[in-house]
């Protein structure tokens, strides 16, 4: 009378150890288990999936893959530290900030043109 008894209660307690210590191994491997963030793919394959997925039915700028009328409408891909100079034959190139005045790259940009730098 008393063996199943006792058998019931080991095999409760037993169960119960042995959830918290798979509960906790779990946990345990989780932490180390996740994926580090990977790197860009150091080929074109993205990029050029993405120029070719991209819907446009004007220009599409190569650089930022916006969808503008002219190539000369084209934005700088970073704009915080690139000014846009636009030239007469239609088409731009973004180009680092220079200076720390407004205008100074494409002030360089015009003397360099002119054979001044």
């Amino acid at each position: 009378m008393y063996l199943p008894t006792l058998t019931l209660i080991l095999a409760l307690l037993t169960g119960t150890t042995m959830a918290q210590f798979f509960n906790f191994g779990n946990m345990f491997n989780q932490q180390h288990q996740q994926a580090e963030p990977q790197n860009m793919p150091s080929d074109s394959d993205w990029y050029q999936g993405q120029y070719e997925g991209a819907r446009c039915d004007k220009y599409l700028c190569p650089h930022t893959l916006s969808c503008v009328h002219f190539p000369h409408h084209c934005p700088c891909a970073f704009p915080a530290v690139e000014d846009k100079v636009e030239f007469g034959e239609g088409s731009m190139a973004c180009v680092s900030k220079g200076g720390y005045k407004a205008g100074e790259a494409a002030r360089k940009i015009e003397l360099a043109r002119k054979g001044l730098l």
